[in-house]
């Protein structure tokens, strides 16, 4: 099945999130769309989905034109997408979520076609787990059978590879092989460049909406860097000062959470130090850094900020010191989906208590400009919904609330779903905070190659427990890769 779009126009206003794009799906391949955050590659895909409405242009199936204008007409065709952030329900079994909208009923027959599928792509997923105990790979993995399952024919991967671990994304990759080998066209969305390297078979590349250039395999790195940015990013600098005092001490501390909890954790992090936390999805890595928040209270041990206990107080209180967090996952913990950028303005200056009693339009809006613009947030204006920005915006618009003076900043997967550029200008702004404040950062990454290059220290976590703590330059990927795989 071949699938082709001829001139595709998506105007958002004045906004031209895809502008002409034209490009050929061919079956039994796996079709890159590589570009920077932005660049109009989500749009482009939603709009092969169904998911939103083209403004100008031709899809074309097999060379017949077609309508994919809801994401009903796009299943009939055999269109299917993965969504960035999955679009299932955590609080249903893993096999409730396989059966939704399902024309068959019959809860015995679908458990025996799950099990089947999964065993066929070497996914292991059991029926009556609770998908809010699945990772976010495992969750890819479920929706891709719930597809299949379906008949798509043509499936649609955006950024799947983004805060999945190396074990997870292998397995994917392997799926994805066989599914094209088996005839399926598959289409992935992503912004890394190794990804397209060890998948693809053709690339189109996008920038600001329009089509920069195609490649087919083997691909040239460089080339393509030039086609997403102009010009290769610069690597971000570390911090140059030494770290100073103790800021932050855990004690004995363990804590529910997660897959594993925490387990007698003891950690000191020191002023001025940029501190990675490494591990499989799940090993305690979020529960550290929640309890380091004040959002979870340990059930045992203590916590000092400053040689102060901590111990029992709540996220407010630890704010007021000067720590701050910053969530991963964007529209569940870290923004509210349907309100304006204008908005998130609004609400951050009466939450720290600048706005009064009245809401301060003008300063919002000001305030919300200088914000787009200090952070590149693109796609959109002050009166943009958050849910209506590409995630890497999404992100880029969380990391402007951070504020300019912290103590401690806790960062979960800070450039999750930001193109290589974007991330490497997030760090660089992020370590200013440790030159000029002599702020602290601690953060997770399921990427060890972006923890090797940022951080002064890194923390090991396997089943909740830290077992290896190493200075950087004493390490490597494949002594991480050990340790992450309980080998310390």
């Amino acid at each position: 099945m071949e699938i082709a779009l001829r001139n595709i126009h998506k105007h958002y206003g004045p906004v031209r999130a895809n502008d002409g794009v034209s490009l050929t799906v061919r079956s039994g391949t796996v079709h890159g769309i590589l570009g920077e955050n932005g660049a109009g590659k989500s749009t482009l895909m939603k709009i092969l989905a169904g998911y939103t409405r083209r403004t100008g242009g031709d899809i074309l199936l097999d060379g017949r034109p077609v309508d994919c204008d809801t994401p009903a007409q796009a299943s009939a065709l055999g269109i299917g997408m993965l969504y960035q952030d999955p679009l299932d329900f955590p609080l249903l079994t893993v096999l409730d979520n396989f059966r939704l909208g399902h024309p068959l009923d019959d809860p015995g027959v679908l458990r025996d076609r799950l099990t089947h599928l999964a065993r066929q792509f070497g996914f292991t997923l059991k029926p009556d787990d609770l998908l809010r105990a699945l990772t976010i790979g495992e969750r890819q993995q479920l929706e891709i059978l719930r597809l299949l399952e379906r008949g798509i024919r043509i499936l649609i991967l955006d950024e799947p590879t983004t805060g999945i671990s190396a074990t997870q994304k292998a397995v994917l990759f392997k799926a994805l092989r066989q599914l094209a080998e088996e005839g399926r066209s598959v289409v992935l969305v992503s912004h890394k460049l190794e990804d397209v390297e060890a998948l693809c078979d053709r690339v189109t590349v996008l920038r600001t909406g329009w089509v920069t250039g195609h490649m087919d395999a083997p691909f040239h790195a460089g080339r393509l860097m030039t086609l997403m940015f102009g010009a290769p990013p610069p690597t971000p600098a570390r911090c140059p000062a030494s770290p100073g005092e103790p800021v932050l001490a855990f004690d004995g501390i363990d804590a529910a959470g997660g897959r594993t909890g925490l387990k007698g954790c003891d950690a000191v992090i020191r002023r001025g130090e940029v501190v990675g936390l490494a591990g499989l999805e799940g090993s305690g890595q979020g529960v550290f850094l929640r309890v380091a928040a004040g959002l979870k209270k340990p059930v045992r041990g203590r916590v000092f900020l400053e040689g102060k206990e901590m111990t029992g107080r709540d996220h407010h209180g630890f704010n007021a010191c000067g720590v701050h967090f910053l969530p991963g996952s964007r529209l569940e913990e870290g923004l509210v989906s349907d309100m304006s950028i204008v908005e998130h303005a609004a609400l951050r200056a009466g939450a720290s208590g600048r706005a009064g009693f009245w809401i301060r339009w003008a300063d919002a809006y000001n305030d919300a400009r200088k914000r787009i613009a200090d952070f590149r947030i693109q796609g959109g204006g002050p009166e943009t919904a958050a849910v209506s920005l590409s995630g890497g915006n999404q992100q880029r618009l969380l990391l402007s609330f951070l504020t300019a003076d912290p103590v401690l900043l806790l960062l979960e997967n800070p450039t999750r779903g930001l193109d290589i550029e974007s991330a490497h200008w997030v760090w660089g702004h992020l370590q200013s905070r440790c030159s000029d404040a002599r702020a602290s950062i601690v953060f997770s990454s399921a990427e060890l190659d972006e923890i090797l290059m940022v951080a002064d220290r890194i923390l090991v976590f396997f089943d909740g427990r830290v077992i290896k703590d190493v200075r950087t330059p004493e390490t490597d990927v494949g002594q991480l890769g050990l340790a992450i795989a309980g080998k310390a």
